[in-house]
């Protein structure tokens, strides 16, 4: 009897650590035990193992079999270790070869019949195992998650008598293709569709230029929620290097990566009963939540007051800081979240702002409601806008606005002079993710626009972070008209979206 010790990875949020599978077979009664802080998936792989090989055609040894999981202080889950304990009590059995694996990876849920299943996080795995040079062998069903990593090796199999044939040499296992995936073309709703709402269609424009979050208030019917959902169409196509970061988000997800999402931006619009872990992120193990399957592209909240209020301060940090740290006993793990924020919400809970058969009772009504949404929070929202309805004549007219198209076009002129401006900052790719630091530098005002920002400062009587958001705001203004300097121009129309700062949204 021997020892074979073959390799895997185990999934920590984006990360995914190696592990090493050691196998043992040794005499004594017969026993099948795993050992290295195993989760319950895990630990039942001993039976779908066993059946397995048996139903395939392999001897199961008799005798004690031991099954390492090292290191023993990483946790593992799921059942992406079912191939590399079975191919390793069969080379430890010597009825296959240790050679063919040598700097190779396995992974792989069995079924009973020897049936291999995709496994989740695919995509970040074999992102890891080819920056170490190694090569995979994944379930064929993982195949178009590991066609997206360049000069990755990446070996394909749907049975478990696949792998045995490729180690014996009697059949090579199909090698995935490296040739990525063409950009998906998705019909998102057109802006053209949208009657009125000149200042709106605005707003939108400048959050889509410069990647900022944005509040929408109306009453209903005002085409809060049809102008949020056609944002997606105003912003140009992720680059590779950011679809291969929303792709890998995906791939830890249940139903993983799809193949039509390719290179377009997320768009999420959670239900307002959602809990904070399934906004945010969490769970055991953790899982990432809407605002990081929302990265690099749109979150929107409908009826944000309607949203518990431990589920809207959950987003504080992560609107910040562009990702979320998610802490549990045995480790913590990270998932990127650098969302556009698009929110919208009635003036009160009837949806209108005044009640007219109630004298007085408005303005109360409308406090306790608009309470729901923090000051903090608001904060941290670049663009604040009151949608009004739009008028009959406008609704009954034959005259369109601006198609998506056209708009996106001046959405990615401006894109590209942030990405030549920010070309030597990690990290940062547009306005909204400057650094205060960086403020100083590409956001300078004259005397005369310092003045006009002062004053406004004092009378909405705005914080150092709305300070901060009106500059980022007014730099991405300049840029839609092609300014290299913010003129005062630019900056009235910034603190034009403040509107619902301090003393005027608190009354």
């Amino acid at each position: 009897m021997a020892l074979a010790t073959l390799l895997s990875r185990t999934q920590q949020g984006m990360n995914a650590p190696l592990v090493r599978v050691e196998v043992n077979v040794g005499s004594g009664l017969p026993s099948f035990s795993i050992v290295g802080l195993a989760e319950t998936a895990v630990r039942e792989s001993k039976d779908r193992v066993r059946a397995a090989l048996t139903n395939c055609g392999q001897e199961f040894p008799p005798g004690r079999i031991t099954v390492n999981l090292a290191p023993a202080d990483l946790p593992k889950e799921g059942g992406r270790f079912d191939l590399p304990i079975a191919i390793g009590i069969l080379v430890a059995s010597e009825q296959l070869p240790g050679e063919a694996f040598q700097q190779m990876e396995l992974y792989g849920e069995l079924s009973l019949g020897g049936d291999l299943h995709p496994i989740r996080g695919a995509l970040p795995t074999t992102l890891q195992a080819t920056r170490q040079g190694n090569r995979l062998i994944l379930p064929a069903a993982n195949r178009d998650e590991a066609c997206l990593v360049r000069r990755g090796r990446v070996h394909l199999a749907t049975h478990l008598t696949e792998v045995c044939r490729h180690a014996t040499g009697a059949r090579q296992l199909t090698e995935a293709p490296v040739s990525g995936l063409p950009v998906a073309v998705r019909c998102f709703a057109d802006l053209a569709d949208v009657r009125g709402q000149s200042r709106a269609r605005r707003a939108l424009e400048i959050a889509a230029a410069g990647e900022h979050s944005l509040l929408f208030v109306g009453p209903p019917g005002a085409g809060k929620s049809m102008l949020a959902q056609r944002l997606p169409g105003l912003l140009p196509p992720l680059s590779e290097d950011q679809a291969l970061e929303t792709a890998a988000v995906q791939s830890l997800t249940g139903n993983g990566f799809s193949t039509g999402d390719w290179r377009t931006r997320p768009f999420r619009s959670p239900h307002h009963t959602a809990s904070a872990v399934a906004l945010v992120g969490g769970g055991s193990p953790p899982r990432p939540g809407e605002i990081s399957l929302a990265h690099n592209g749109v979150l929107f909240l409908d009826e944000l007051p309607e949203f518990r209020k431990n589920v809207l301060e959950a987003l504080r940090q992560p609107l910040e800081d562009r990702q979320v740290v998610i802490s549990r006993t045995r480790y913590t793990v990270t998932y990127p979240s650098s969302f556009m924020l698009v929110a919208s919400m009635n003036p009160s809970p009837g949806g209108y702002a005044v009640k007219e058969d109630v004298p007085g009772s408005a303005t109360r009504e409308m406090t306790r409601y608009r309470s729901r949404v923090s000051g903090p929070l608001l904060d941290r929202i670049d663009l604040h806008l009151e949608v009004s309805p739009v008028p009959v004549e406008e609704l009954s007219g034959r005259r369109l606005g601006e198609a998506s198209r056209v708009i996106r076009e001046r959405v990615q002129q401006a894109r590209t002079l942030q990405a030549f401006r920010f070309k030597d900052q990690v990290g940062v790719h547009c306005n909204a993710q400057m650094k205060v630091s960086m403020l100083r530098e590409y956001c300078v005002l004259s005397e005369s626009t310092k003045a006009i920002l002062h004053k406004a400062m004092t009378n909405l009587r705005l914080s150092a972070r709305a300070y901060d958001r009106i500059l980022r705001v007014s730099r991405t203004i300049a840029d839609l008209a092609g300014s290299d300097d913010i003129r005062s121009e630019h900056l009235a129309e910034a603190i034009q979206y403040r509107s619902l700062d301090r003393k005027t949204w608190w009354g």
